[in-house]
This record gives structure tokens, sequence and C-alpha cells, in this order.
């Protein structure tokens, strides 16, 4: 069975990778699909050649695009309280929070479900489609740089965990059901995994400086 090569790179010059983990420094040769390549100090992984990547990474990001207009669209959260039913959106909660004076709280709930996995997926998707042809379109090197920066910040899982226990607070006072847009981040949060997860970092530069080349 043959492999496929990894993925397109800059000619006539020299590749070296340093390992994250005990910074030994590596001549970084091309890997076959499917493999990877390890530090020869510590064996830690330095790059993988992962299968389909370019299109796992438009097609979940893509779907994490779906999934947050789904999620900031419809109610988060129903509660009935003796009678008294109300709902939740997160852009209403996010509102509500700094209309009651937690500017900071709210402000948080905004970056982490709105803004930070908006740059995230978008800018996935802006780097990575024109990638599929070879094509780099204007400013994918910066977009690149940050969604990189930005990565670190959406911390879906820690919001979705503080949801959670507060709900275990909130069933004793009252009847609640999850909304549309609660299962919608939590497949979000699994997407914009699967995303970042199908493409590894040394091959989106390396094909960004193949493309800009073209």
């Amino acid at each position: 069975m043959r492999h496929r090569e990894t993925w397109p790179r800059t000619a006539g010059r020299r590749h070296q990778a340093a390992c994250h983990l005990c910074d030994a420094l590596h001549d970084a040769p091309l890997v076959e699909e499917g493999r990877e390549a390890r530090c020869r100090v510590c064996g830690e992984v330095l790059y993988e050649n992962r299968p389909a990547s370019l299109e796992r990474a438009v097609a979940f990001g893509t779907a994490s695009l779906v999934l947050m207009l789904v999620a900031h669209t419809f109610p988060f959260l129903e509660l009935d309280a003796q009678g008294r039913e109300a709902e939740m959106s997160l852009t209403g909660a996010a509102l509500r929070l700094m209309q009651e004076g937690s500017d900071l709280l709210g402000l948080a709930v905004g970056v982490f479900t709105l803004l930070a996995p908006l740059i995230l997926a978008g800018g996935l998707v802006y780097v990575c489609l024109p990638l599929m042809w070879g094509k780099a379109w204007p400013g994918a090197v910066q977009v690149t740089r940050l969604v990189q920066e930005a990565q670190p910040w959406a911390m879906l899982e820690v919001f979705i965990l503080g949801v959670l226990v507060s709900l275990l607070k909130l069933v004793k006072l009252a009847e609640v059901e999850l909304g549309i847009a609660f299962w919608a981040l939590g497949l979000l949060m699994i997407c914009l995994t699967a995303a970042f997860a199908g493409i590894d970092r040394r091959e989106l530069w390396d094909r960004l400086e193949v493309a800009r080349e073209q």
C-alpha cells in the first residue's frame, strides 16, 4: 500500500523543528500520511501528517460556525419556578449580567461563547479553504497568528462546566429544561476541538508559505 507524502513545502531551504518538551533541534523531513516525527532525545511528537487535514479542518470549522449561529439564536435554558416561566439565551445572559453591574462576568460570557469561537472557527476556515487549491487569501498569515493567539481563550469547556455546577443548584429551586442552544454549545466544543486536531501547525505554516510564493 503506497502512502502519500505530506504537505507541499518550500524547496531550497533547510527545515528544522524544535521539541517543545526538551528544546532539542532536529531536521524536519517530510513524513508519510498517517505517520509522525518524534524527538530523538525524549520521544515527544514533533509534528504529524494527518490524513485529509485541510478537508477535516474546513468541515469541522464550518460546522462550528453553524452551531454558533444556533447557540446564539435559540434558548439556552428554560425555567419554571412556581408557575413563572422564563427563557435565557447566551446573548441575553451576557447583556443582563452587564446591566446588573457584572460587566466583567458579562464580557467573559461574550468572549468565551461568541468572540473567541468565532475567531477560531472563522479564521480556520478562511485560511484552510483556499489552501485546498494551493491558494492563500489576503491576510492569511495575520489571521493564522490571530487564531493561534486566540485558541487558549476559547474555554467553552470551562463555561459549560460552570453552567452544569449552577444547574445543580437551580434544579432545587425550579424546573429546568435545557434548550437547543445548550446542546449546540456542547457540539460546538467538540467540533472546534476536532477542527484543530485535524491539521498540524507545521503543515499549516508550510502550506501557507508555499501558497504565498505562487
